[in-house]
């Protein structure tokens, strides 16, 4: 895999938008240049979780900055996640077409424990080495993601549905402070953080960390304008939140806050902040809350850094997954050795993108076999629900969404590929991958015949050019090949089965190179 000295996070947020570039030395990263701005795209969120149109726009105009920063970085170089509101927002699909095209590269969607882990890793890498178990707490503009972790390993992960934008919305919609509306939010928190509280209570850790805008605003705020007495510098402290509740009681109105450390932008929502962050310190047994520089760009820098150093998160995910689920690794081994085989010949002529979409048809083939733990009848409707709703560390969204389609696809009828297939060159993929699995389904190691593929994706046509002798030998394959002929069909595609004399090499085109199995 190729190295750059140079990388690239976004981070679309719920309330900003922030984008980090850094230099890479060996493993370490260096910041060169950050952006940010706010955009308040959680606020664009309508009664039925549709993004509206001027919420659209605000963050279309900023994206088209952040491209022009990030124009020539090369592709593998940048890595852009959208966080919560993206998650729930329904035209959400919509929207990224038209962010992507404005960045000029793919944006991901992440689930919120895969932002927790991130943010825990931008994090950890910031702070001094240390034994003690810490808690990480970042309060988002739709979400609040709770960690504990030692050193750079994160043990537990939490995501809740409650961020400064959004509980401000809710509860101080006019930018009113009133007693009443700071307890409604409080408790409404404090019930969300009830849920978690036996886990993260501070049984379990022994110095707690404040990431992103809130954390720092409100440790700013208590230090700057001596509400509190107690704690080092930028802490937030007990004494602290119960001195600015009071003082934002007895403002009364966000537009007539004026304080020392609290940006004129960050006004409307930090009532919100404060009432998560209030609640967490009662629900948690929080005393004090240190500010910790890295965050979630930090931590997406970080892990597509060990993407170039082989510590990649999605390979260890596969493998957790094939422990939980009691993979047969042999048959998923020689399942994948075909598939790639196969692979490689029909992404000949795709040579930018095959690294890619090789390593994603090495994961759906080692964990085509997860369903089986549920039930071997429908394993692959088993496989595709789990790769589709689980937990799966380093996997974005869509990611998972094209794992769980090859799982649904790679055996049965494949004419629901016409409406699961989001990626032309994935047909490729499919036919890799139903061609391996129908070749083993022995489940033994057998004697493979030569054979090659070649895939026309303008013409829809699908060739497998295998030995004569060999299939005459093996007349259940045989018949099941014929049967891919009408399940390609029902896809609009042409698939040709061209028999080769025994010990006579392919006389096709460059993509049906011959192939030799053991």
């Amino acid at each position: 895999m190729i190295e750059y000295s140079t990388l690239a996070a976004v981070d679309l947020g719920s309330n900003s938008f922030r984008l980090q570039v850094a230099r890479v030395e060996g493993k370490q990263l260096y910041p060169l240049d950050s952006l940010r701005e706010m955009v308040r795209l959680a606020a664009g969120l309508t009664a039925d979780k549709r993004l509206d149109e001027d919420s659209q726009a605000r963050a279309l105009d900023c994206l088209k900055r952040f491209g022009e920063r990030l124009r020539g970085f090369p592709p593998h170089a940048v890595r852009a996640v959208g966080t919560n509101t993206l998650r729930v927002a329904r035209n959400a699909s919509v929207f990224l077409k038209k962010a992507e095209a404005a960045i000029g590269f793919p944006i991901e969607i992440i689930a919120g424990r895969e932002e927790a882990r991130l943010i825990y890793l931008g994090v950890a890498h910031g702070l001094p080495a240390s034994a003690n178990a810490r808690l990480v707490m970042d309060i988002g503009g739709g979400s609040t993601e709770f960690i504990i972790g030692n050193r750079l390993k994160p043990v537990k992960l939490e995501s809740l549905y409650m961020g400064c934008v959004s509980y401000s919305l809710n509860f101080f919609p006019d930018g009113k402070i009133t007693k009443g509306a700071m307890k409604r939010a409080e408790l409404s928190a404090r019930g969300e953080i009830q849920a978690i509280a036996t886990e993260f209570s501070s049984i379990h850790w022994q110095d707690a960390f404040g990431s992103s805008g809130t954390a720092r605003a409100l440790g700013d705020i208590i230090k700057l304008n001596n509400f509190t007495t107690a704690g080092s510098e930028g802490e937030i402290t007990q004494e602290g939140l119960e001195n600015f509740r009071d003082h934002l009681l007895k403002v009364g109105d966000t537009r007539k806050l004026e304080l020392a450390g609290l940006r004129a932008d960050r006004a409307a929502v930090i009532p919100g902040g404060f009432a998560i962050m209030s609640a967490a310190f009662s629900e948690l047994g929080i005393h004090r809350l240190s500010q910790a520089m890295g965050a979630l760009r930090q931590g997406v820098l970080y892990d597509l850094l060990g993407r170039f150093h082989k510590h990649d998160m999605r390979e260890v995910t596969v493998r957790r997954f094939m422990q939980r689920y009691r993979v047969d690794s042999a048959q998923a081994n020689r399942v994948e050795s075909l598939a790639l085989l196969l692979g490689e010949q029909l992404l000949e002529d795709f040579p930018e993108q095959a690294e890619e979409l090789l390593q994603t048809l090495s994961w759906a083939a080692r964990l085509h076999e997860v369903g089986i733990s549920i039930a071997h009848s429908g394993y692959h409707k088993h496989s595709a629900y789990i790769l589709g709703n689980a937990d799966m560390p380093g996997f974005s969204r869509r990611e998972q969404e094209r794992l769980s389609s090859l799982m649904l696809l790679h055996r049965g009828t494949a004419g629901k590929a016409r409406e699961l297939i989001a990626f032309p060159l994935d047909f490729a993929l499919l036919g890799a991958l139903r061609l391996a699995t129908l070749f083993h389904r022995s489940r033994s190691d057998i004697m493979m015949p030569r054979m090659g593929m070649e895939i026309s994706l303008d013409d829809k046509e699908l060739e497998l050019h295998i030995e004569q002798g060999w299939l005459e030998s093996n007349p259940l394959t045989d018949t099941a090949l014929s049967a891919e002929i009408e399940q390609w069909a029902a896809l609009g595609f042409k698939f040709q089965i061209k028999k080769l004399e025994e010990k006579k090499g392919l006389s096709t085109g460059k993509s049906a190179r011959s192939t030799t199995g053991t």
